[in-house]
């Protein structure tokens, strides 16, 4: 059957280099909709983007409001873009405080994550989910790529559960190699909590590790893909150990990849 499918990514290509993330999310979405799927994607407008070069304009429609992030205001800027190639549309989330700075999750010149990826990715979730609600656009899968796009899970079925755009929603998890050099902020855990969410598996975030965070995201899927050969056996056996429905690994290259992410959505239903 068709889906309408939300997809949540921490990068696509040609924005940011070429990532086995950046690439997936850039032809998934392609082939997903040449099956005859409706699809929306999302990533952040990272300061390292050239707007210029791709064509990214605001909608002013969408744009403007205001999100409240650890007691502070946040303004939610909305950009477009498309993949001419692909005939593929991409909205960009954008704000000054989180993603001005010149380079993507990692400081260049320390080689750590930023102090704010936390908050930058609660920004991100929101800001995504707000927006497909002033689309009045209703997914059936939403598919968040990469740990970047972990906090949309939990909002999904906890905060935005009873809301009839999102109510009856499937959420997909890929996982990739990419984990988090070091932790995030130990106050995750509270900014997640601050903004609604009562839950007892906010307790794991008390120790923000990457091994952590996906135990977390995994409570809240209702699929999982295997998206990289380079997942480490901890989080294989989380994973395992989840007994989420899960499409493994497999080879970009090999003739029906496409076909089996079709199938999987519509088995999850």
């Amino acid at each position: 059957m068709a889906n309408k499918i939300l997809y949540i990514c921490q990068e696509i290509t040609p924005y940011l280099p070429e990532t086995e993330n950046s690439t997936l999310c850039r032809t998934l979405t392609q082939a997903m909709q040449e099956r005859g799927n409706e699809i929306r994607s999302f990533m952040p407008r990272y300061g390292c983007i050239n707007e210029r070069r791709h064509q990214l304009h605001e909608v002013i429609r969408l744009s403007g409001m205001n999100l409240i992030i650890d007691d502070n205001d946040h303004q939610l800027i909305i950009k477009v873009a498309s993949i001419p190639s692909a005939r593929v549309q991409i909205y960009f989330i954008d704000n000054d405080d989180y993603f001005a700075r010149k380079a993507v999750l990692v400081d260049p010149e320390t080689g750590d994550g930023f102090a704010d990826n936390d908050e930058r990715a609660i920004f991100f979730a929101r800001g995504v989910l707000e927006t497909v609600k002033k689309l009045r656009w209703a997914p059936t899968v939403v598919h968040c790529h990469g740990w970047f796009s972990a906090v949309a899970p939990v909002y999904l079925k906890r905060i935005f559960s009873d809301d009839p755009i999102f109510r009856d929603v499937k959420v997909v998890v890929s996982l990739y190699g990419d984990e988090i050099p070091g932790k995030l902020d130990p106050e995750f855990a509270t900014k997640i909590a601050s903004e609604g969410v009562t839950d007892k598996n906010l307790e794991i975030l008390k120790d923000p590790s990457y091994e952590n965070l996906c135990r977390f995201v995994l409570d809240y899927a209702d699929g999982v893909v295997l998206a990289s050969d380079k997942i480490s056996p901890e989080i294989l056996q989380v994973v395992r150990e989840s007994g989420k429905p899960t499409l493994e690994y497999q080879s970009p290259e090999e003739a029906d990849f496409f076909d089996n992410y079709n199938r999987f959505y519509d088995e999850i239903q």
